[in-house]
């Protein structure tokens, strides 16, 4: 039989973080900070309304995302399906969490912070990417940042070609939609 499960369970079963760990945590953006993020496409967006989570995909050339200062970040919003479920969180709770990824790194850089909606068009035309002015861009203040090993993505062989499927195994996007909108 499962017990309720608490905070104190949980620490019973799984022990405390070591000091080392603990210690990896720090609340600005160092330098390694900064070349890991100048070196990253990709990113997941971690936002809540509340009631609900959503964990959205970030992908632009290395870069994208601006570093500010030793405090603060500048995403860019591209243009997409327009759901903007992300941005409509960050208006009823503008905590994040971030996932960056480098294609070949194992480790990841974790960012939690509060974001910030900016319209300005002077802000957004600075995060043009091939003539095109995002609408928005989303400034995230740093409130805790750490380097993740790379026991995930190791595990999982992501950045291992020979554990690639040699065909794509789901449907298409098209198929998907389809199955799932029930439109045509």
């Amino acid at each position: 039989m499962t017990s309720e499960m608490t905070a104190e369970r949980l620490r019973e079963l799984y022990g405390n973080p070591s000091a080392a760990v603990e210690a990896k945590v720090i609340d600005y953006l160092d330098h390694n900070c900064r070349e890991f993020i100048a070196n990253s496409p990709f990113f997941i967006l971690a936002t809540s309304d509340g009631t609900r989570l959503d964990a959205s995909p970030k992908g632009d050339p290395k870069g994208f995302v601006k570093v500010e200062d030793d405090r603060h970040l500048i995403v860019p919003d591209r243009a997409g399906n327009n759901r903007i479920d992300g941005l409509l969180n960050l208006i009823k709770h503008p905590q994040v969490g971030m996932v960056f990824l480098i294609p070949t790194v194992n480790e990841t850089l974790r960012i939690n912070g509060v974001a910030s909606i900016i319209d300005d068009p002077k802000i957004c035309a600075r995060h043009a990417l091939k003539g095109r002015v995002p609408l928005t861009v989303t400034r995230i203040q740093v409130e805790e940042v750490f380097i993740h090993c790379g026991v995930a993505p190791h595990k999982g062989g992501i950045w291992k070609p020979k554990t690639w499927p040699t065909k794509r195994p789901v449907a298409s996007l098209n198929e998907i939609f389809k199955a799932h909108s029930g439109m045509e």
